[in-house]
């Protein structure tokens, strides 16, 4: 479903799920811009993938857990729109980019759940904050957390408790922003074979067995399977839908 001369902003775009969901909102006709952390060459890829598409794309690199660094990639952001675009706004925030520590809670230390923190969910709640301003009336909020906050497994204490925290804010976003028309949702994806958190969901054989035998559909996800229904909430299919969390995890103990 096209979604021709709008823009998104997709956080973590260079690889993984972010890469699938730039690649499928620009397949429907959107502008891409997406932020990664210092893999410019994936970034680059990336671009090259979105602009074979005919679609507009460009990449910078961000901090997600450095609040210190918004305002600097805000400015940036609103003059690359203000000369590409025309306008310094924007339609779609996703806001997907994340990094993976795990460990018991005795284990946990203080900077490791900070990491989490400041990555997972201050960084989500202020940048969110920061892009307001530029994000056009009837825009759409997607932000991505994980079916760790539905089901628990060891070891997973502080990156759950961020996600879990990203849900109560995304409901509090669609209440706070419902006055302009921007609709704000949560993807919670459940075990996707990515590099993500060392990657085990892709190389461990073992566990990707565990993982289908409570999975209804029989298999580990993959990032092909989230991209998509991100694409969807930006459409005016999905206009209608507000403060929901849509879990993609092929009914992973159902």
């Amino acid at each position: 479903m096209s979604t021709k001369g709008k823009i998104a902003l997709v956080t973590g775009g260079s690889r993984g799920l972010g890469r699938d969901m730039v690649l499928n909102l620009a397949k429907n006709g959107n502008n891409i811009v997406f932020t990664y952390n210092t893999n410019t060459v994936e970034a680059d890829k990336v671009v090259a993938e979105v602009s074979a598409m005919g679609q507009k794309a460009v990449a910078y690199s961000l901090d997600v857990g450095n609040v210190k660094s918004f305002d600097e990639f805000v400015n940036q952001l609103s003059q690359h729109l203000q000369e590409h675009e025309g306008s310094p706004h924007f339609d779609f925030l996703i806001n997907n980019a994340g990094a993976g520590v795990y460990g018991s809670v005795n284990e946990t230390t203080e900077e490791a759940f900070d990491l989490m923190m400041n990555v997972h969910f201050k960084g989500v709640y202020f940048l969110t904050q920061k892009l307001l301003p530029l994000l056009n009336d009837g825009g759409r909020i997607v932000n991505i957390s994980s079916g760790l906050t539905r089901i628990s497994f060891p070891n997973v204490s502080a990156y759950a408790s961020m996600k879990g925290a990203v849900e109560t804010y995304t409901k509090c976003l669609a209440k706070e922003l419902g006055g302009r028309q921007i609709t704000a949702n949560v993807i919670a994806p459940g075990a996707i074979a990515t590099d993500f958190g060392g990657g085990s969901n892709k190389s461990d054989e073992n566990k990707r067995n565990a993982i289908a035998s409570i999975t209804a559909l029989g298999r580990v996800g993959e990032p092909g399977d989230i991209g998509g229904v991100v694409a969807f909430l930006c459409t005016p299919a999905a206009a209608w839908m507000n403060g929901q969390r849509i879990e993609l995890s092929g009914g992973m103990m159902v």
